[in-house]
């Protein structure tokens, strides 16, 4: 498990868990992100914060802090286009 922050564009994860306690992640699931789920770091803004994921056909802008309480497992990276 490695924190979503540490993600490199393309690279690919599996939300491990939310925790409901954190205001940005009550709004993460109200978005549709739950645990299971798969989500991809899409980029990151040119001083590397805030960052792009993308997950169920949708892309949400997260601080790198917010970005650092998700804990992913690693999957891989996704083809490129």
């Amino acid at each position: 498990m490695v924190p979503l922050s540490q993600l490199s564009p393309g690279q690919i994860g599996k939300l491990a868990s939310l925790n409901p306690e954190r205001a940005v992640d009550q709004r993460l699931m109200a978005l549709g992100l739950l645990p299971g789920m798969i989500l991809k770091l899409v980029r990151r803004a040119p001083l590397g914060d805030p960052l792009a994921i993308e997950f169920a056909g949708q892309v949400v802008s997260l601080r790198l802090a917010e970005a650092d309480g998700l804990m992913v497992e690693l999957l891989g990276t996704s083809p490129s286009r």
